[in-house]
């Protein structure tokens, strides 16, 4: 852990500190209110309190963004020859280098053998290029594709709290499912015929969206000077406008030509009394937990927008204690009410008739289809012109909905 994020995590549990203390003065006087001077102190440590907040957030998901999980993601290229790990680590290798070389100077940049490496790894696009090889799109190298998936899981929140599936292709998945909760046993009397009871299956089947990070130009200076990583940068826009893409839609898309979010169809598990338009009680949240079965709390944790942690972050229990209590370690989610709380900003706000708060199994509750390796199409010849290349990022991927009881949300009214 970096020094500077170890300092905002102590400043943040010393503001939190302060102002526990504001709040046990005022109890301990049995006051029902604080102070004007009280209050000014609150307001200024409540601020301060979320912009620490915010940088901590920043800077852990800066961390997450350089830790690269070579285990989540099936090689490009597949299998290696025989001969071990040694081996297929060296082609890999190879392959990282000539799609280095690809992205700064083009297949005519390549040596023989980049060459053959960069076909065997193309997925055929149907484009109007003309230049040999540039209308395939090439798939990105393990390590690259990697950080795109940790970025999209850092502007997400939810991607990294689902079940994620990674296949070699985006052919139609099928999975069977069942609720026989509703089903029970029974005791069998002697010389009695046992009785039936069926079980009912259904079926789910997941595509395959295509996601782009649309066309990116870079200049020919760029891409020619070796100082500059540009494989790391382009990588990080890439990740960063499909991360965004893909966040608003597992949280709230439609199903139609899209994937279908957590919160599209969720089940209300509480509906605000009139009035709570961008309000929450400790009751509601109380009844919001209560609202799925217990076999699902053991695992289960908040989900949340900003906005929202801003309105929960206010709500104190039948002590006055603050429900909402800031971790102070690194790597480890704040929690509500004894569960882990999960940030992702393609929630819906609290408003009217918004569904702003959800909790459950999220790993139960939604799954997500992605298909190992992304592709990057080099567009050489289309802006020759301007002594520009341009660039397009592609990752397939869908999601909806699969224990529809792990996971319940709380409703604003209407009104």
């Amino acid at each position: 852990m970096s020094t500077l994020l170890t300092r905002a995590l102590e400043k943040r549990a010393n503001i939190w500190s302060q102002m526990q203390e504001i709040q046990a003065r005022a109890e301990t006087e049995g006051r029902d209110t604080l102070t004007a001077e009280e209050r000014e102190k609150w307001d200024r440590a409540e601020t301060e309190l979320t912009d620490v907040s915010a940088d901590i957030e920043r800077m852990e998901r800066a961390a997450r963004l350089d830790t690269v999980q070579r285990d989540q993601v099936v090689v490009a290229g597949g299998t290696g020859p025989e001969g071990g790990e040694d081996r297929e680590g060296d082609r890999e290798t190879a392959y990282r280098e000539a799609f280095a070389a690809f992205t700064r100077r083009g297949m005519g940049g390549l040596d023989n053998e980049q060459r053959q490496l960069m076909l065997s790894n193309q997925a055929e696009v149907r484009a109007g290029a003309t230049s040999p090889g540039s209308a395939g799109g090439y798939f990105i190298p393990t390590d690259t594709l990697n950080r795109i998936t940790e970025t999209m899981k850092a502007y997400g929140g939810l991607l990294g709290a689902a079940n994620v599936i990674t296949t070699g292709s985006g052919n139609p998945l099928n999975w069977p499912t069942n609720d026989d909760t509703a089903n029970v046993g029974a005791i069998l009397a002697e010389n009695t015929q046992v009785s039936e009871q069926d079980v009912t299956l259904g079926q789910k089947t997941l595509g395959a969206h295509t996601y782009t990070s649309k066309l990116v130009r870079l200049s020919l200076q760029l891409l020619q000077d070796d100082v500059f990583n540009i494989e790391s940068w382009l990588t990080g826009k890439l990740g960063e406008r499909i991360g965004r893409a893909v966040a608003a839609h597992l949280a709230t898309g439609t199903g139609t030509a899209q994937p279908e979010g957590l919160f599209t169809n969720a089940t209300a598990g509480k509906t605000g009394a009139s009035g709570q338009v961008t309000a929450v009680t400790y009751d509601d949240l109380v009844d919001l937990q209560h609202s799925i079965d217990p076999a699902y709390r053991a695992s289960a944790r908040w989900a949340m927008s900003d906005a929202a942690l801003k309105m929960v972050r206010k709500l104190v229990d039948d002590q006055g204690r603050p429900l909402w209590e800031p971790s102070l370690q690194a790597g480890v989610a704040s929690s509500l009410l004894g569960a882990p709380v999960l940030i992702d900003n393609g929630i819906p706000a609290p408003a009217a008739s918004a569904k702003s708060i959800g909790y459950g199994d999220i790993s139960a509750a939604y799954v997500v289809r992605q298909v190992a390796g992304g592709q990057m199409m080099r567009l050489e010849e289309r802006y020759a012109d301007y002594l520009q290349v341009g660039f397009l990022g592609f990752l397939r991927l869908d999601a909806k909905p699969d224990d529809a009881a792990a996971f319940r949300v709380y409703a604003h009214p209407a009104s």
